[in-house]
């Protein structure tokens, strides 16, 4: 890599936590911190959205859908864009109401609001658990680039200097720096792939006959792909846009109900299709320079044998000039860090608010850097076991969607939701997610763990709701 791509990139670098520095001696106080003031508009709000959802994981997760099953891999952010303009009809004018009016911070406050304390306590382990996994997962997207990038840097020392920019720079700024640096780190994305790397990937495979010798019929058709990994993927990703903390902290920092809406369609249409086809497109093109023979000075002949994730930064580093590399990596570095800033500060909003909502030395703006901080290194800790970005992400979707979307749902579509129909649906849903994805069972036409999950959570909440109030004892 040469020295201008470099400077390049580490000057991009120094900049984001220049942001973060600037935002910490701009925030007033813990509600600063966590909300960003409750006045910001649709545009910048929407890019953050999308910025968080997509974000580096899907980034590096997409091309490497896009290097094993090729553009069908494309329908996984289709379910986003069902998902936000889903959440944005039915969730929004319920959330946001109560938000304002109630100074919300965190999404088990509200469901607090509307069942009681235990529900939100449950939630909040729940949520915070699924999202240091999520920032873990976006850690270990960046390490896999970065050594991708420079293969004298070996994985473990990647993902300790990547994850520590994350956390960093999160601790210090808050939700407004994060809201902020997401507008502007996707639109640096969306720049790069669209007139760097995209361009400059298909001249240099030779073109779309290049294209098609080099790579099977079947991975340039949408429906490669069967209708259970569609399903796993629906039922996996729609509901997170009706539980995800990441989503609920932006609600509550919109000026009005009508800017929240607005920036859930604009996210939505970034999501499909355009980063869906950007990111599975260049993940297609590193397969086909793979098969082409373009990475054996790196010992990959061929695809075969390729960890499907690392393709697209290797492929990146073969095919930009002097120059476009720094570009090219400061645009998927943006996407991740876009994603791990905003899901670090869900998971510190959650223990600050929802599990130990009474400590008193993180009810202050410094004691909520400090546990940004702390959870920023376990999910470090955590990124450094760990080895596929995409499977990371999906089970910290699993385990949260199964636990909470059926008691969110019970909310929007019950007159009066009991809250013990609730605590038996998140442990009964969560759990058995949890316990059939670390068992290995294999379920039946390929369904992931999350299904049975959320029909169990659906059977336990209905079946308390519907009982006589002296069926069962405990929780009210």
């Amino acid at each position: 890599m040469h020295n201008i791509d470099i400077f390049i990139f580490v000057f991009y670098m120094l900049v984001m936590v220049g942001i973060g520095i600037y935002f910490n001696r701009k925030n007033t106080g813990h509600d600063d911190y966590y909300a960003g003031g409750r006045g910001m508009g649709s545009g910048h709000i929407g890019l953050s959205v999308v910025a968080t959802d997509v974000g580096g994981g899907f980034s590096i997760g997409l091309g490497g859908l896009g290097f094993a099953i090729g553009i069908s891999g494309s329908w996984m952010l289709f379910t986003g864009l069902i998902g936000a303009w889903l959440s944005a009809i039915f969730l929004i004018p319920v959330v946001y109401p109560a938000g304002r009016d109630q100074r919300l911070l965190s999404f088990p406050q509200w469901l607090q609001s509307r069942y009681n304390k235990r529900v939100a306590i449950i939630a909040g382990v729940i949520s915070g658990i699924g999202y240091l996994g999520f920032t873990a997962s976006q850690m270990l997207a960046g390490a896999k680039l970065a050594s991708g990038v420079f293969p004298e840097l070996d994985l473990q020392t990647a993902l300790f200097i990547m994850g520590g920019f994350a956390i960093v720079y999160t601790a210090l700024g808050g939700l407004k720096a994060v809201i902020y640096t997401d507008s502007i780190q996707w639109l640096i994305l969306l720049i790069g792939l669209v007139f760097v790397g995209l361009p400059l990937g298909y001249a240099s495979v030779g073109g779309m006959d290049a294209i098609r010798t080099a790579l099977p019929a079947e991975l340039l058709r949408l429906d490669n792909i069967g209708f259970p990994q569609i399903l796993n993927w629906a039922v996996t990703i729609i509901p997170i846009w009706f539980i995800g903390m990441t989503l609920y902290q932006r609600i509550y920092a919109c000026k009005d109900e009508q800017t929240a809406r607005k920036a859930w369609y604009i996210a939505g249409l970034f999501e499909y299709p355009v980063m869906a086809f950007m990111g599975v497109g260049l993940g297609l093109l590193s397969k086909v320079a793979a098969e082409q023979g373009m990475f054996a000075p790196d010992g990959f002949t061929s695809a075969a044998g390729m960890d499907a994730e690392i393709g697209l930064p290797i492929f990146l580093r073969y095919i930009l000039p002097v120059g476009g590399m720094g570009i090219m990596l400061s645009a998927y570095f943006s996407a991740i860090l876009s994603t791990a800033d905003s899901c670090l500060m869900a998971a510190s909003g959650n223990l600050v608010h929802d599990i130990i909502p009474k400590n008193k030395t993180f009810q202050t703006l410094k004691g909520s850097q400090l546990a940004t901080l702390l959870l920023g290194i376990v999910a470090l800790l955590l990124a450094s076991n760990m080895q596929s970005v995409l499977d990371l992400m999906l089970h910290s979707y699993a385990i949260m969607v199964s636990g909470m979307f059926i008691p969110v749902v019970g909310l929007l579509f019950f007159a009066q939701p009991k809250a013990k129909a609730a605590v038996g649906a998140m442990i009964s849903g969560g759990g058995s997610t949890l316990l059939l994805t670390l068992s290995g069972i294999a379920l039946p036409f390929g369904f992931d763990p999350i299904i049975p999950g959320i029909l169990i959570s659906f059977i336990i909440f209905v079946f308390i709701q519907k009982m006589k109030p002296h069926g069962i004892s405990g929780v009210k």
